[in-house]
């Protein structure tokens, strides 16, 4: 029997990436897993080839949030675990940021976790709790140059779990953060070959001197939806490589 048997997650952001290796760790442990992105196409041929559900899911809009919701419940009978996986960033000096670039990446990373805790309560709550994983950051414990407008998204996240932890645990929901480091995923092999390069001499000063996996941050994220966690609530859990065990070094400067 695996760690989830029984439980019903709904896994935003999940057709590629972190998304999908912690959507392919669920259904390892025999989760019912639906599957939550703007990315039909891929995200259901994920879903058909992991015996997984989809459902498209823009995470800026509360009406589609609704519908993922009520569509989950009416489909599965209620829903145990919400991660809030779905995220991006835009770097570069604050000054030359355009305002509506900003704005997309408070309403993503910010906002789409906001709305999502706020439709999933209700059920949660109709199954006598469960538990909320948002993925939040390094970068939403410490600060990185020329990432201002997903640095602040990312504290927030960190600090919105804490507050919902508090304002939720009565109901039985408990809400946790994961925060990943430097992951080995498509966004960060795309990046331009300098930015590459500082990100590598910052891993060379890690105790643990590779990037992450994304079955690393699938890992943690599988501990804070299982039970055995159960008296976790409100927690971060670093997945770093112990990036920011010592004097952190921004990797930007």
């Amino acid at each position: 029997m695996g760690r989830l048997s029984g439980k019903v997650a709904l896994v935003t952001g999940g057709a590629q990436g972190i998304g999908a290796a912690i959507a392919r760790k669920f259904r390892e442990h025999d989760a019912v897993v639906v599957i939550g992105d703007i990315q039909r196409e891929k995200g259901q041929a994920l879903a058909t080839s992991i015996g997984a559900a989809f459902v498209a899911l823009d995470v800026t809009d509360p009406d589609s949030w609704s519908a993922a919701i009520d569509g989950v419940v009416a489909d599965h009978g209620g829903i145990d675990v919400l991660v809030n996986n779905a995220g991006d960033g835009t770097g570069g000096p604050i000054e030359t940021t355009p305002v509506a670039a900003h704005q997309k990446v408070i309403n993503l990373n910010l906002n789409g976790v906001w709305l999502g805790v706020r439709a999933a309560v209700p059920a949660l709550a109709a199954r006598g709790g469960g538990s909320i994983v948002n993925i939040s950051s390094i970068d939403g414990l410490a600060g990185v140059s020329h990432l201002s407008s997903y640095v602040a998204t990312k504290f927030a996240v960190t600090g919105m779990t804490k507050a919902l932890a508090l304002e939720l645990g009565d109901r039985g929901i408990r809400v946790n953060s994961v925060h990943p480091g430097i992951v080995d995923c498509t966004h960060e092999r795309a990046m331009h070959p300098v930015a590459m390069a500082r990100l590598e001499k910052a891993i060379a000063r890690q105790p643990i001197k590779r990037m992450a996996r994304v079955e690393d941050i699938a890992n943690a994220v599988l501990f804070f939806a299982s039970d055995e966690s159960a008296y976790c609530t409100g927690s971060e859990l670093l997945v770093d490589g112990g990036h920011l065990a010592g004097p952190y070094r921004d990797p930007l400067s």
